[in-house]
Order: C-alpha cells, then structure tokens, then sequence
C-alpha cells in the first residue's frame, strides 16, 4: 500500500497546472480542413486524447496537463502529418497552420482508413469493450459478448454479475432496461451483437447516474453511422451447434449540413437445446437432527425455437451551431415461437425405492412486442473564461408488452393417477415514461458543476389465469389465476463539482430520489404501498504522482430496487415439480462502495474494492411440498464483499496483443431462511485473456479464454466453469467486406454445476445449453467513407465521458 502513503503526502511542490492547446488544419491550397482527426501524443506515442477539426479547420485541447507533447493529423486520403515535440506552457499555445498534403495513392485511388480501436480500453472509472470489428461478435448475441467481457459472469438463473457481484444497473443507448435475470437474458438474447457498437463496464458511477445498480452499471452502446453523405451497411450470419442460427441486418445513415438520419433492422432466428438435470433431498428435523423424508431425479430437455426484429429510426438537426435537437424511434419484437419439452421425474422413498415415476411435457410460446421513442436537446452557451456551458433534455417513453402460453401435461407411470393438463395464459403490458435536464457549467479552466434532475412514471398491469383438465374436465385453478397492478414513480436530482489541482482532480456529488410504489394483487385485495426519500452521495479523488503512477479512490452509496419481474406474485411452470414466483414484499437493497486504484505506465490497473450491502436480494429454492419446490426472490440480512481486481494489457508483438483480466473477490451473506441459518462465505476469482492478433493484408484473429473458480453465493454452492473461443477474419473487396468465422466454447467447458443447500432440503443441478456454435458471417459497408464527428450528448442515463481535468 505504499502507493496510497505517496499520494497521501504528495503536495504543491507536484502541482502541475493544465493549459488549453489550439490550431488549425488546411489544405496545400490553403482552405480549411473540415473533420480531421487531430491526435494529442506523449513523447512515446502513447494516446492522452483525440478531437476533430470544425467547419473552419479550427480544433481545441481542453484542460491539457503541461508538459510536452506530439500531435498528428489525419484525414482520409491525405497524408498523416506530425509535429512536435511542442512544450505546452501554462499560458496555453497555438499551433502553426497544419498543412495536409494530398496521398499521391489519391490521386488513382482513395486511401482507406484500416486502423481500428483495440478491444478493451481501460479509462478512470469503466473498462469499455470495443464490439464493433471483433471476430468473436459475428453471428452471436448481445449476452454472448456480454459474458466474455473482463469481469462479467451469467449464472444457472441468467443473473449476471460483475467482478463476483450481482445487482447490475444495465443501459441500452442511455436507457434503462426494465428486467432482471431471466426476463433481461431474453432481451439480450434477442439483440445481435453486430448491433452494438460498444460496451461499457462502470463499477462506481457518479452522481449523474441513477443510483440503481449496486454493482454498476453496464452501458451498451449500438452502432451510429458517423460518415457524411448516404452510406450504410449490411451483415448477414449463419451459426451451428446442436441447431441452426441465423441472423442479418441492415443499416442507412444520411448525413449533409444540418441533418442527419438514420434508420437499422435486424433480424435472428435461432433454434436451441436447454439440459438440466437436477436431484434432491428433503429433510425433517427430529431430535436437531436432520432426517431424510425422500429424494428425487428429473432429467429436463427443452428445445427453443426463437424468433427476434429489431429496428431503430431517428433523426438530428442542427437548429444553430449551439443548438441541436433529435428524435428516435426503435422496437424490438421478440418471440418463442415454439418451445417443446420433456420432464422425466422419479420420486424415492428415504430407504430408496421408487414411489412414482411422472412423465411431463411442455409446450411454451411467447410474445413480446416493445417500442421506445426519445426526444433529445443540446444547447451550448456561448463560451466565457471557463469554457461553454451545456443544457441537455431527454423524454422518453417505453412500452413493453408480453403474452405466454403454457401447457404442462403430466402422467404417472407407477400409480393409478389420471394425466392431467395445466394450462396458462399470461399477459402484461408495462410503460415506462421519463423527462430528464442536465446542466454543465464550467467554473473556470480547472473546476466544473453539474446539476440535473429526473422524473420517472412506471406502470405494470399483469394478468394471468390458469386452468387444469383432468379426466378431460377443464376448470378454473382460482387459487394461481391473479391480477398484479404495480405503479411507480421516482423523483431525481443531483448535483456534481469536480476540480482539477494541479496533479490532482476531485470530483463529489450528492443525489437524492424520492421513491413512492403501489402494489395490488386483485383477487383477494393484497395491497402494499412502498413511499421513502434517500440521499446517495459520491465522492472521488484522482492523484498523478508521476508519469508512471497514478492513484485513485472512489466511494458511493447505491440502491438495487426489485425489478417490476421480482415483485410479480404469479408463478411460471417449469416442470411438474418446479415452479417460478415473484415475491411481492422485497425490499430495495443499499450498499456503500468502495474502490481504490492505482496505474502503472497508464496501462497496468490494481484496483481494491469492499462493498457493505443491506437487505441484500438473492434467488432461492424452497420446498412447497415433499416433491415439489419454488424458486423466488428474498431479502437477506447483510452482504460483505471484497475484490482485489488485476488488469494487464501487454503488447507481445506488434501484430499480438493481449489483454488479461484477475478478479478475486469475497462474498459472504448473513441472514436466515426457512430456518436455515447462513453466515458463510467463500473466496473465488475469475480469469480471462483475449488475444487480438493483425496479420497484415487483411487478416486477423481473436482467441479469448474464460475461467470462473467455485463460489458461494448466498445458499448457492457453484463449481467452476470457463470457456476458450476462437475468431478470424478477412477484409476483402477493397477493405469494404469482411468474412468472419468465429467458433465459441471450443472445448465444451462452460457449464453450470451447482449446490443450493438448507437445513431441509438439498438440491443437486447440472445445467448447460447450446453454446458451442460455430459461425461464419459477411459485412459489407457502402456509400461514402467520410467521417464526420459523432454528436456528443448526454440522453437517458448516459453519462459524459469525461471530467474536469480528465483525459
């Protein structure tokens, strides 16, 4: 920990004040360059920023450490230009005109731009995943990408995690998704991977951030044509594991002057296998002994047949200069168009004979239609002494509708029991409506506030009925068939300021949310009403020491609400002895978080991190009856958690680069349940290395391996699981089409063994789905290759992405 005495004691003597650094870019000819990209180096090459040249070939660093420097300029079909080293004083500096020259490839043939983004980018406070070109993005899906992610892991119930902890606020283009487990594993299952552009990994977000998320934030971003004119691109994937998988997709971008629009569609369908194979032991306490009463084997199989459309519209216009407005439609159609399968279930005595055998099959389809439209604002103010002030506005509004149906027909082989047949029909319709403002202002070239406020409607209206035939008689099962209404509404405001002193950059904000929730189960009137204030500040400290260390800590206090899903009292079959429940009497979990950081050569990343979390929301399995359980939701007392993370980008060769990623982390759980006391914990780490590898002329490959040691969490004991994928790709057609053929879960690794165990009960389970695939995929872009400078703004939950002081 010497690094934390270092900072602690570091003093004005290593002030470093910061400086702005501006020029212009022109032609041989001498007229402006528009979009070129200017690139700030250090003295080794190393990246600190990159900005783009405006209409009259002007651009601007901002809030630049002094020091000295290299700067490059680039602009399609001209030839890279360098200058420098340049000595930045704290006066700031202008640059003399730099003058492109045209590429003499130009003048038979355009030069194409072929770098591209590495695949991990670590910065202050998130770790981004650069999606876009990744071999192992091809043909597989949005949770696919998100699972090999540093840091991410997918549960048996399809609960993600981050660095070992559950409780993820998770973002689409700024927007939250109203889902959790299950339901959100769906969503991202429907969402191909070639539409996302970025994701991003944000473990202690500030204030301007919802404080939903305990564990932070994951931010996907999707893709956004940036080239001027008409222009577009076209993707189109066939998969095989056990079952086919095939996706394609289309986008058009127009851009000129003052507008922009834009427009994509998507289309999958894939076809699956699930397995889960389970066994179980119930218990009576006799004596405070535990007594075996009986046991169970079930072999389950389920066999998906998914079909998803997703498309998305929306236009920019420029009013002003300062002032640009948006709008933006899209929808994702999701269905199960048939789900076929089979349960064969065996029950045993406690001396072990067999007492019955059942044989079940299920049939599932599911609907899910959903729309969201967004109306956004940007206005910067004319700049003074400290810079531009900024006034954002978003309006949002989301509707998610989905419609299940389900038969469950059962039959016993050993005893004289009629078959009966259990029949459900599940609809539900839940809107989401939201306004947002944020409000920048900068103070003066070292220091930054920031205000916003937020208001969110939410309303939930599910109903379900279900009905039983036995002997060929149909009737009402009156004691499952519900109404559930839930409405909720929360107020937000924050505010931020963040300055830069010398070598040190503070940041503190405080947010506070008023939350007031409305529950009703219409058949027997069970109502419950959830009305509470909570303030959730946030602070962190940033210290350079030197050109080689740098030292940050962090500390904020998050909330994880019940998702509308988790509070839904209606049960899911799963088979004939299993079944899902919401759990209308959650409670929203809090925790304060803590991280320290420190930087070495600004690629090496240790990071400590401890979280205390209260009421703690966590999946169990109960027993309803002596064969029959229910997986649901509940409350624990406290959480602990610890993490020491290890990030490692290393440059091999110069066409092998690889990125390594060390979590190992603590979680232990206090509380009890159905008598079963739990105070337990168990220390385990995750590992992944993605190595990304440019061959020249066009070829190149990715290999990323995965492992996940065994675990404890909560009543779960989870055995280890990893995977090893395998990607290469091909640009042809002048560098316009790409071949890609990625295989995933090449040595049949990832798989979910797991122990849930109670004082009364015991379960066994062994789970895996169609995850070794292999996918060969083509894209193809066309129209114009001019880039032009992406719209920055802060829309829905998107947060800037960057600070006072920050590079």
């Amino acid at each position: 920990m010497h690094f934390i005495s270092g900072w602690l004691c570091a003093g004005p003597a290593a002030a470093q004040t910061r400086a702005t650094l501006t020029g212009t870019v022109q032609t041989a000819a001498g007229a402006a360059m528009e979009f070129a990209t200017l690139t700030l180096h250090r003295p080794d090459s190393a990246v600190v920023k990159t900005e783009f040249s405006d209409a009259q070939g002007q651009f601007r660093f901002d809030q630049v450490p002094t020091g000295r420097y290299l700067v490059s300029a680039a602009q399609v079909g001209y030839v890279r230009r360098w200058l420098g080293p340049v000595e930045l004083p704290a006066a700031g500096l202008e640059l003399p005109a730099i003058v492109l020259k045209a590429s003499g490839a130009t003048a038979l043939k355009e030069v194409k731009v072929v770098g591209q983004k590495p695949l991990f980018e670590r910065q202050a406070d998130r770790t981004i995943v650069n999606v876009e070109g990744s071999p192992l993005a091809a043909g597989n899906t949005s949770l696919d990408v998100l699972a090999r992610s540093p840091g991410v892991t997918v549960d048996g119930n399809d609960n993600l995690a981050l660095r070992g902890k559950q409780g993820l606020l998770v973002l689409i283009d700024g927007k939250r998704q109203p889902m959790t487990g299950t339901e959100l594993a769906d969503y991202l299952r429907a969402l191909p991977a070639d539409q996302v552009k970025s994701i991003e990994l944000i473990t202690n977000p500030p204030a301007k951030y919802d404080a939903q998320g305990g564990a932070g934030i994951i931010a996907i971003n999707l893709k956004k044509d940036q080239r001027q004119g008409t222009n577009g691109s076209a993707n189109v994937a066939y998969g095989r594991g056990y079952y086919g998988k095939l996706n394609g997709g289309l986008s058009l971008n127009h851009k000129q002057k003052d507008l922009n629009l834009f427009g994509s569609y998507s289309y999958a369908n894939r076809n699956g296998l699930g397995k889960l194979d389970i066994h179980r032991d119930f218990y009576q306490l006799q004596d405070g002994r535990r007594v075996l009463t009986g046991s169970s084997d079930q072999v389950n199989r389920q066999y998906p047949e998914s079909e998803s459309n997703s498309w998305k519209a929306g236009a920019d216009y420029n009013l002003t200069e300062k002032t640009v407005v948006g709008a933006i439609i899209s929808g994702l159609d999701s269905r199960l168009k048939r789900m076929p399968g089979t349960n064969l279930t065996t029950l045993y005595a406690a001396d072990g004979t067999v007492r019955d055998r059942y044989a079940g099959t299920l049939s599932r389809r599911f609907v899910s239609p959903n729309a969201a439209a967004n109306l956004n604002f940007k206005h910067t103010f004319a700049p003074d002494s400290g810079g531009s002030a900024e006034l954002t506005a978003d309006a949002d509004y989301a509707r998610y509708r989905t419609h299940r149906l389900q038969d469950v027909a059962t039959r016993s082989e050993l005893l004289s029991r009629p078959p009966t047949l259990v029949n459900s029909d599940q609809s539900g319709v839940l809107t989401i409506q939201s306004v947002k403002a944020d409000y920048t202002r900068p103070l003066s070239k070292q220091a930054r506030l920031e205000a916003g406020a937020k208001l969110s409607l939410v309303t939930s209206d599910n109903d379900v009925r279900f009905e039983n035939t036995v002997d060929g008689i149909r009737t009402l099962d009156a004691g499952r068939s519900n109404r559930f209404k839930y409405d909720e509404r929360i107020s937000a405001g924050y505010v931020s300021y963040s300055q830069t002193v010398g070598k040190l950059s503070a940041q503190a904000g405080l947010r506070g949310e008023q939350t007031t929730a409305t529950g009703q189960q219409v058949v027997g009137d069970l109502r419950f009403r959830r009305d509470y204030f909570q303030l959730f500040p946030s602070a962190s400290l940033k210290q350079t020491l030197s050109d080689k260390h740098e030292v940050s800590v962090s500390l904020s206090r998050r909330i994880d609400r019940p998702s509308y899903g988790q509070l839904n009292p209606f049960r899911v079959i799963v088979d004939p002895t299993t079944s899902g429940s919401g759990n209308p009497n959650l409670r929203p979990q809090t925790s304060y978080n803590l991280e320290l950081n420190h930087t070495f050569r600004q690629k090496f990343t240790t990071g400590l991190s401890y979280s205390i979390t209260q009421n703690p929301i966590i999946d169990v399995v109960q027993p309803e009856t002596d064969s029959t359980v229910v997986s649901t939701n509940v409350n624990l007392g406290r959480q602990h958690y610890y993490a020491l993370t290890l990030t490692a980008p290393v440059d091999l060769t110069k066409w092998w680069t690889v990125y390594n990623n060390a979590v190992l982390y603590y979680n232990r759980f206090e509380g009890s349940l159905a008598g079963t006391a739990l105070n337990r914990g168990r220390a385990a780490f995750t590992l992944s290395s993605n190595s990304t590898f440019t061959f020249g002329k066009g070829w190149g490959a990715e290999a990323n391996g995965l492992y996940q040691s065994r675990e404890q969490y909560g009543f779960f004991d989870l055995r280890p699981n990893g995977q090893l994928s395998l990607g290469v790709q091909k640009a042809v057609w002048d560098r316009k089409g790409t071949l890609k053929l990625n295989a995933t879960d090449v040595l049949f690794t990832n798989k979910i063994r797991a122990t849930s165990a109670y004082d009364n009960y015991v379960e066994r389970f062994y789970q895996r789905g169609d995850q070794r695939i292999i996918t060969l995929s083509f894209s193809y872009r066309f129209g114009n290759d001019k880039l032009s400078p992406s719209r920055r703004r802060n829309g829905g939950a998107e947060e800037e992405k960057r600070r006072a002081g920050g590079s």
